[in-house]
């Protein structure tokens, strides 16, 4: 039997014992890169880091409403500065409503504001700071995937120009700060994989594969804790950050039955399981769940936390639970009060927006959402100016989702290419949960984390374009130079449409006239 996550392109699968009539011998593993690519890896990779900071951290100061924070920056900003001036760390302050979400994201807004004070920029830039670290790890996740410093600069020059992360990385909200940290574990996953594909063949090599049916213990896996901690925080920034738990952890346990398989392990399901699905557990599962309870740890201190004290006012003394300590009783009632909270964010209980959207316009960024709006006599010759600033996903790049994903799906169940596996794992956790509940009032902010799949598969399949011309350069030279030219004019599109947006993403003033250019769509207005 063979699994659909087993390929490892770019080296190809190893054949079948029963296809040849004998056990195959693994390829050695492919060296990630040479010295000299090392030193251009670098290189390039500062130049994103530098633009990515040019794009996300210029002009923080706008746009506002009237000085105050705009749309859902109404909520976090102040949450953000009462977390940071109210002591301990935590929001004590119930005159906000609900606290709906866990504290982390709160943490780090608060963190800006302490050293920029309460404004734009201390409002902003820690997500611009998020934002960039998104880009960082986008090119260094498709670079080690594709073993292509240029498909790796693709992919980050792709993070920098799409809107959905440029807008949320400019913006005082929670969803930049869950995508990073959704990120950095789908980064560390994939150096996981090729960490322990390393060992496994160092073990192939000195001949212990084979001592047991369920082949060697691979050691501690420092890459696949890492992830654990990264998606603790996802969860402590958004409950959505669980999603990415239960998709990650299978894709994990993917990775390591077509490890074993590939280095010819006799029982490949079954060393999996007695190897590799209890630590897997416990980094990917147990690990998180204990991150997400160590954010609370200021709320468990603190005298003024909201519900702290809610055994024997709202909860009763005695009951099947009695033996529970009170404090935790007591977050188990904040918990629930939130998931009711959330569960009643419905349509039928007659909650709606005029900018709320379902699911199935995600992909192709049909209703995307307005932040800020101000129309009036400005500096666009003495007439009428609109500054609007739009969450929109970059057209170049998000109405090619459906092919995209077409293509991935593709790949990874025909074609057996783990890497389309990974991105479209990763897209499946950002996009599929939202629809058990399509009732839930939803909004495009939502997709937030999306975009970074997004980019990769795009960057992938740029990568296929050119790896297919040149596997034919020898014979038929041009389809090479055509490749070439091709990508590059798609990029120099995607380029073109970032900067065209660029008025409507941060804000700027521009004319009636361009303004109505710039709605493509009627579900834009």
């Amino acid at each position: 039997m063979t699994t659909v996550l087993e390929l490892d392109r770019p080296d190809g699968p190893a054949p079948r014992a029963e296809d040849l009539g004998t056990r195959p011998t693994p390829p050695p593993p492919a060296p990630l890169f040479g010295a000299p690519d090392r030193r251009r890896g670098l290189v390039v990779g500062l130049v994103i880091t530098v633009l990515a900071a040019i794009t996300r951290l210029w002009g923080l100061r706008t746009p506002t409403d009237q000085g105050t924070p705009v749309f859902d920056e109404k909520h976090y900003v102040p949450q953000g500065w009462q977390v940071l001036t109210g002591g301990n760390w935590i929001e004590d302050n119930p005159a906000y409503g609900l606290v709906v979400h866990p504290p982390v994201g709160k943490w780090l807004l608060a963190a800006g504001e302490g050293v920029f004070g309460y404004g734009p920029v201390g409002w902003r830039i820690a997500p611009a700071i998020a934002g960039i670290g998104i880009v960082v790890l986008v090119y260094c996740a498709v670079r080690r995937m594709t073993r292509s410093t240029l498909v790796g600069a693709i992919a980050g020059l792709f993070a920098i120009c799409d809107g959905v992360l440029f807008v949320q990385s400019r913006m005082g909200m929670l969803d930049i700060f869950q995508a990073l940290f959704v990120v950095a574990a789908f980064t560390a996953l994939i150096a996981d994989r090729d960490q322990v594909r390393r060992r496994m063949y160092v073990a192939y090599t000195e001949g212990r594969v084979g001592l047991t049916d369920y082949g060697p213990r691979l050691g501690f896996r420092w890459y696949r804790f890492t992830a654990g901690v990264m998606l603790g925080l996802a969860c402590g920034t958004k409950w959505s950050g669980i999603y990415f738990v239960m998709f990650f952890a299978v894709l994990a346990v993917g990775f390591d039955v077509a490890n074993r398989r590939a280095h010819n392990v006799r029982r490949p399901w079954r060393g999996t399981l007695v190897r590799d699905v209890v630590p897997a557990a416990a980094s990917l599962a147990v690990l998180p769940v204990l991150i997400y309870l160590a954010t609370f740890a200021p709320w468990f201190s603190g005298e003024t936390s909201v519900y702290r004290y809610e055994v024997g006012n709202r909860i009763g003394v005695d009951g099947p639970f009695s033996w529970v300590p009170a404090a935790w009783r007591s977050l188990w009632y904040y918990e629930s009060g939130v998931l009711e909270f959330h569960a009643g964010l419905t349509n039928s209980a007659g909650n709606h927006h005029p900018w709320e959207s379902k699911p199935w316009t995600w992909p192709m960024g049909l209703r995307p959402m307005l932040y800020a709006i101000e129309t009036g006599p400005d500096q666009c010759g003495g007439g009428d100016c609109v500054r609007a600033q739009m969450l929109l996903g970059s057209p170049a790049m998000w109405w090619l989702a459906l092919p995209m994903l077409l293509w991935g799906l593709w790949s990874w169940l025909v074609r057996r290419d783990w890497r389309y596996a990974a991105v479209v794992v990763g897209y499946g956790a950002a996009f599929l949960p939202w629809f058990t509940n399509l009732d839930r009032q939803m909004y495009f902010f939502y997709a937030t984390a999306m975009a970074p799949f997004l980019v990769m598969g795009l960057a992938l399949c740029c990568s296929d374009v050119l790896s297919s011309a040149t596997r034919t350069a020898r014979t038929r030279p041009e389809r090479r130079v055509l490749a070439v030219l091709l990508v590059a004019i798609y990029v120099g599109l995607v380029v073109d449409n970032f900067v065209w947006l660029w008025p409507i993403l941060t804000g700027s003033p521009i004319p009636l006239s361009t303004w109505h250019q710039q709605i493509w769509l009627p579900s834009w207005g």
